[in-house]
């Protein structure tokens, strides 16, 4: 059997730093983003940080002749930021939102209230089923695993916010399997080191980059086949500067796009099944330790906050003592003034509901930490497995 006609895909992928009231030039920006995807004309548009849905409306407003198809994942209180536009037909969608997800007192942070997730769509192209995933902040790399065994080709993209030694894209590549279009390339075009977190950016936070003074890649496209297809990354570029003919980028993150080609593979070629290599040991017990380390985080916050609780608890009880002493015995010659006790009453009441919801909060966190860090345990004995057999 000789190898099919090749498929092409130009795949972008954009954190578009698109917060309502707070992100600069927001409209103005948005309207770029639009006009560079009609102009350019790419397969797929995945897109982070479109808070505001009548943003997302607009550019599917837009958008619609080169980009008929298109998704939208709500989420949380102000929703996920995640969206997807494809040239071609979405056959089905799905969202995961991670069980982990921040703090709703962290107000700074927005995690919580954004319900950070993972969005998926399923396109077929040419007879090629393909599991489409974008995402932003967090990378779950069992999601992919878990959720791909019917497609022929998996696809992630989005700001991971991890650069790629960390222990969390060191999982992707490793225990899932996908490869970083970044590294693969046949040509890179845009900054040598592909960094999306630029110190000539405008938008850019200069304390994002303390560490890294020279800028840092957090945003990646990442790639894997299942089956008989083989899928090579010919191009990755990065944006570098202002968009054309204007005096702003299209956002404080750089965008990537990546070139992809999908064919058959030759008669006598395998399915290439990756071979368990040692140093996926490694990285999987580095990263069951920053689980531990969290977990042990956790379980010190239950602690404290169940520990809140109880005093909360025995201050009422105190009071209420007192209160009815003061009531019904000669205890008390002098009563507790009315408007201090009330106040302190009031206080008391509500240290305890809001430490008993913290306590519950924290005590899913930990149940959730215990899981993945059983998951891990049984993952590496996998592994182990497979290396003294292998």
């Amino acid at each position: 059997m000789d190898k099919g006609p090749q498929l092409q895909l130009r795949v972008f992928d954009l954190n578009c730093w698109a917060i309502r009231y707070l992100s600069k030039v927001r409209q103005q920006r948005i309207e770029l983003i639009g006009n560079v995807l009609n102009q350019e004309g790419y397969d797929l548009a995945l897109l982070q940080e479109v808070w505001s849905e009548r943003d997302y409306w607009e550019l599917k407003k837009k958008l619609c002749d080169r980009y008929p198809s298109s998704h939208y994942f709500k989420s949380g209180v102000i929703g996920s930021g995640l969206c997807i536009f494809s040239r071609y037909q979405i056959l089905d969608t799905f969202l995961y939102q991670y069980s982990v997800n921040g703090y709703p007192y962290m107000f700074q942070h927005g995690d919580w209230f954004g319900g950070k997730s993972v969005g998926l769509v399923v396109l077929k192209i040419q007879e090629i089923v393909f599991n489409i995933y974008v995402t932003h902040s967090v990378a779950s790399s069992d999601l992919p695993r878990h959720t791909s065994k019917g497609a022929d080709v998996v696809l992630l993209g989005g700001d991971l916010n991890m650069h790629p030694e960390d222990v969390g894209i060191r999982l992707l590549r490793g225990w899932a399997g996908l490869r970083d279009s970044f590294i693969a390339a046949e040509k890179v075009e845009g900054g040598e080191d592909g960094s999306t977190l630029l110190p000539t950016n405008c938008f850019t936070s200069k304390k994002e980059l303390r560490c890294y003074p020279q800028g840092i890649r957090i945003d990646y496209i990442l790639y894997k086949t299942l089956s008989h297809y083989e899928v090579k990354c010919n191009r990755h570029e990065t944006t570098t500067g202002t968009a054309p003919n204007k005096d702003i980028p299209y956002s404080d993150h750089e965008a990537v796009i990546a070139t992809l080609s999908v064919s058959k593979r030759g008669l006598g070629k395998g399915l290439n099944h990756p071979s368990v290599e040692p140093v996926l040991v490694d990285v999987l017990n580095e990263a069951r330790m920053e689980v531990r380390v969290g977990l042990h985080a956790a379980e010190r916050q239950q602690y404290s906050c169940g520990r809140m609780a109880v005093l909360a608890m025995l201050l009422l009880v105190m009071q209420a003592t007192m209160g009815l002493s003061s009531m019904f015995g000669d205890a008390l010659l002098q009563p507790f003034p009315k408007f201090s006790f009330s106040l302190l009453s009031l206080l008391g009441l509500l240290v305890l509901l809001i430490s008993a919801v913290l306590y519950l909060f924290h005590t899913i966190e930990v149940k959730v930490l215990q899981g993945t860090e059983e998951q891990m345990r049984v993952g590496l004995q996998t592994l182990q497995d497979k290396l003294s057999s292998g």
